[in-house]
């Protein structure tokens, strides 16, 4: 569905912020993006969804493709409507617009006779913005505005969802009703690239997951392969026993997830 090829970015003039990044995203597919602060995480999300010229910068080298056709020389409304959406980190909403404007504004590149029954789906999964559907999005908590900014992106009913770090912020409890939300969004049918630092999270939910380090990926494998890493258990698990049983408690609920399509469970915080 998704295919990242040898793509290199450049900010400027002088920072190479990613060196020849492939990766590919199966129709169907959770693929979790790790690595540290400058990584290159954000960055190769930027390059999917078109959004580097908006931050001075560019892609020097390879493509991005969707379904067969190229997007990378395509602007962020076009990459829009062929519904690759983008959830920027830090709970970008409409701070001055109530929950209901938010989640318009979310739909307006989606046919109308749809937005009904995708703003159905989000109230599902999210009820808490049902219930403050005319309250103001800058009163929510830092929880209820991450739920907007994804239910805002579900509302152009998207194939593939690009989250960046959903759970920057967020307390335990919520990081771990996230996974299960990402897990529902994807069982539905939407193909999600995960970017995150909480490792955990993102390996128990993932079915492929990559490794940035200063914009050269440099492990790839599956959710369950990666949790058995060494490597990823030293830099982003703590090498503990401890964080190593989470993994891999989360890695196995993730296998049985996949098994079974999960019943609904919404997200309140």
């Amino acid at each position: 569905m998704l295919s990242v090829r040898q793509v290199s970015v450049r900010y400027g003039r002088s920072v190479q912020a990613l060196s020849e990044v492939s990766l590919d995203v199966s129709d169907g597919s959770v693929v979790a993006v790790l690595g540290g602060n400058g990584a290159g995480k954000t960055t190769l999300l930027r390059a999917i969804s078109g959004t580097l010229p908006l931050h001075n910068g560019a892609i020097s080298h390879g493509q991005v493709l969707h379904n067969g056709v190229r997007i990378d020389r395509m602007d962020p409304a076009q990459i829009v409507r062929r519904r690759v959406l983008q959830v920027p980190e830090g709970r970008q909403i409409f701070t001055g617009m109530t929950v209901e404007d938010n989640l318009r504004a979310g739909g307006l590149a989606s046919p109308a006779r749809t937005r009904t029954a995708a703003r159905d789906r989000v109230y599902e999964l999210f009820p808490v913005l049902a219930e403050r559907a005319r309250q103001v999005g800058g009163l929510l908590s830092g929880g209820e505005q991450q739920q907007l900014a994804i239910g805002r992106a579900l509302m152009a009913s998207p194939d593939t969802l690009l989250l960046d770090e959903p759970s920057l912020g967020l307390a335990p409890q919520l990081v771990s009703r996230l996974g299960s939300i990402v897990q529902q969004i994807n069982a539905a049918g939407t193909s999600v690239v995960l970017v995150e630092q909480n490792a955990t999270m993102a390996l128990g939910v993932a079915h492929w997951a990559v490794v940035l380090e200063v914009g050269h990926l440099t492990l790839e494998g599956s959710a369950e392969e990666l949790v058995e890493s060494d490597d990823i258990q030293q830099l982003y698990l703590g090498g503990h026993a401890e964080s190593e049983a989470a993994a891999v408690a989360a890695a196995t609920e993730a296998q049985d997830h996949r098994r079974r399509r999960p019943t609904l469970r919404a997200w309140s915080g």
